[in-house]
């Protein structure tokens, strides 16, 4: 890893009607629009689901690192990010992000190590630690039985 601070520079560009274009160096560039709760089209990301996304996709890379430093077997791991947008004291903001985190182990894995792990992922997400909404998670992890 690269010292701190880290800096993501990225950029979006639109015209008067159509895509906002959202690219950043040696990233590939990605269609974006309003959802279509805010009268967009609903076919492309929009901020809200990027934000979402970057929930979902922060949770899983954190709990890979932590995984392979805490010499954790696994074999799978979904995360599904439900976002609320409310409007709350007159200002529109994310409230809640609720996770559906399930880890599949294999059946020599410590069950409990797995639960630690995932609760410590939830406290070192960097993404969701940075949001002033409330993150909720429920976990499931299965242990794969070996067909006898």
């Amino acid at each position: 890893m690269q010292p701190f601070p880290h800096h993501y520079d990225v950029e979006a560009a639109a015209t008067v009607a159509g895509d906002v274009m959202i690219g950043g160096r040696s990233l590939p560039p990605l269609a974006s629009a309003s959802p279509a709760e805010f009268g967009g089209p609903g076919t492309r990301w929009s901020p809200e689901t990027l934000l979402v996304a970057a929930v979902a996709a922060c949770f899983v890379m954190t709990f890979r690192a932590m995984a392979m430093t805490a010499k954790l077997s696994w074999t799978s791991l979904d995360c599904d990010v439900v976002g609320t947008l409310d409007r709350v004291d007159h200002e529109i903001r994310f409230t809640e992000f609720h996770l559906r985190v399930r880890l599949q182990i294999p059946e020599d894995t410590n069950e409990g190590q797995a639960q630690r792990l995932i609760e410590k992922v939830e406290r070192n997400c960097l993404v969701a630690n940075s949001l002033k909404a409330r993150v909720h998670l429920d976990r499931t992890v299965e242990v794969a039985r070996n067909a006898a």
